[in-house]
């Protein structure tokens, strides 16, 4: 399987930064759509096996900007993020690898973890400023 990035709600000026990053790096983009963020992490990333389900999501936009690795280890992972902060755009807070144990989360419950532990980090890291 293909190195992929899942991008959810990213900004046009980052998503430009994405993009060149990833044909730098031969790895592939899916822009996924709000409709689609009640599919499971490994439908959306396109895994053999996961197939898509009737349901659409119909809730809010998601609060912050996503994107999570697929098919991706720990050094190809932390290549594409030195050449993404190289670029001097604003991170991305909200980052995930697909593992074994959140490939069947929806793209929904992924984000609303992320937010929660992202907040939680945020917290911790200002009061020990």
């Amino acid at each position: 399987m293909a190195q992929t990035i899942l991008l959810f709600r990213i900004n046009r000026d980052k998503y430009a930064v994405v993009q060149n990053v990833c044909r730098t790096l031969g790895i592939r983009i899916i822009d996924v759509a709000r409709k689609d963020y009640s599919q499971k992490l490994g439908t959306l990333a396109q895994i053999q096996g996961f197939t898509r389900e009737a349901k659409k999501y119909d809730g809010p936009e998601f609060p912050a900007e996503m994107l999570i690795f697929s098919e991706m280890n720990s050094d190809q992972v932390d290549v594409f993020l030195a050449e993404y902060k190289k670029s001097g755009v604003e991170p991305i807070a909200l980052k995930a690898v697909i593992t074994g144990n959140n490939i069947f989360w929806t793209a929904e419950r992924t984000q609303k973890e992320l937010l929660r532990e992202h907040l939680f980090m945020s917290n911790i890291y200002k009061s020990n400023m």
